[in-house]
């Protein structure tokens, strides 16, 4: 199990540095804009997030 999740946590992180190599510039902005959302956009977004993972791991499993 804890290799599976390593795997998954460096999939996550190359996953996450494709917007910044690819487009710094927008994604710079992007961070900079979201400075500026309030608190309970950013938590419901994070829980849809999660939620949206979770089922689409009960969908492969």
């Amino acid at each position: 199990m804890w290799e599976e999740l390593g795997k998954a946590f460096c999939l996550m992180l190359v996953l996450e540095g494709i917007l910044p190599f690819l487009y710094p510039g927008r994604w710079r902005a992007l961070v900079a804009a979201l400075a500026t959302v309030s608190d309970r956009q950013l938590r419901i977004t994070g829980l849809a997030s999660m939620l949206t993972g979770a089922g689409l791991l009960f969908l492969l499993n």
